[in-house]
């Protein structure tokens, strides 16, 4: 099975650590990315995020889009980035992200991934992109 983790931190942990820190905690981060490609769990790297600072959120509301600055909830820990990853099921994915360093960070949040809507978003993608070639 294939499952998303997001990560979140608390932003203002991280701009208290010292750069040498912030190092090691990526460094140790990486390093269990290792670990999971090394296993055969790595899907895809994902994406790390900029801070929440940076972030727009849109809702819909009135017939209209309604655009506001930051993340989308009023917490302490933002979305951080986040991966793809296969594992035989949720507890086995429990159990390995466990083990990742930054979970001490902040919480992750691990969701199975849904293959369904997936392969009608490839299969789409795939037209399209034949389509495109095609002219």
């Amino acid at each position: 099975m294939r499952f998303i983790c997001l990560g979140y931190a608390d932003e203002k942990t991280w701009d208290a650590m010292s750069a040498k820190e912030q190092s090691d905690m990526m460094a140790e981060c990486l390093a269990f990315d290792e670990v999971l490609h090394k296993g055969g769990h790595w899907v895809a790297a994902g994406e790390a995020l900029q801070s929440g600072r940076t972030a727009k959120t849109l809702r819909w509301k009135k017939d209209k889009v309604i655009v506001t600055d930051g993340p989308f909830t009023e917490t302490k820990e933002v979305l951080g980035g986040f991966f793809v990853f296969e594992a035989k099921d949720m507890d086995h994915a429990v159990e390995m992200m466990s083990k990742h360093p930054g979970v001490r960070f902040g919480p992750f949040e691990i969701r199975p991934a849904d293959e369904h809507i997936n392969t009608l978003v490839a299969e789409r993608h795939q037209r399209f992109e034949a389509s495109t070639n095609e002219t």
